[in-house]
């Protein structure tokens, strides 16, 4: 996996509620674990920008309901710094899904803003993103 140049903060645990920002036909996201993290004992898993996750649809259309998808994180509240010195936060944290071993989304849009950071792993998720801040 490619390193992000921006030094992210890690701030979504196991159970965060996500807004699913494509038009999958789910609404919202609890993140159930985190792929690709090795952690110490006790300790909660973490996530941040461009992270895969697995998650559990909580609200949606009837066929999406109750589903355990992969999701890459495209927003998150918390802000963090890139290596120009300049702050980066957003107004919700939100995630696309994706297929995990082609890196496609499953969705044909994505609304609202998408972190450039996501790009660099992920770059067919950002072709279909309406802006990349």
């Amino acid at each position: 996996m490619k390193a992000l140049t921006a030094k992210i903060v890690k701030t979504l645990t196991t159970g965060s509620r996500l807004v699913c920002a494509d038009n999958s036909g789910a609404k919202e996201l609890e993140i159930i674990s985190i792929r690709k993290y090795h952690g110490r004992r006790g300790r909660n898993p973490k996530a941040g920008i461009g992270d895969v996750v697995t998650a559990s649809v909580k609200k949606g259309t009837p066929e999406m309901k109750r589903k355990v998808v992969k999701a890459v994180i495209i927003r998150q509240k918390k802000e963090y710094r890139r290596p120009n010195g300049t702050r980066i936060m957003f107004y919700d944290n939100a995630a696309a899904l994706i297929d995990p071993e082609k890196k496609i989304p499953v969705g044909t849009e994505i609304k609202g803003a998408v972190a450039r950071e996501v790009s660099e792993r992920y770059p067919k998720v950002v072709g279909i993103a309406s802006i990349v801040v």
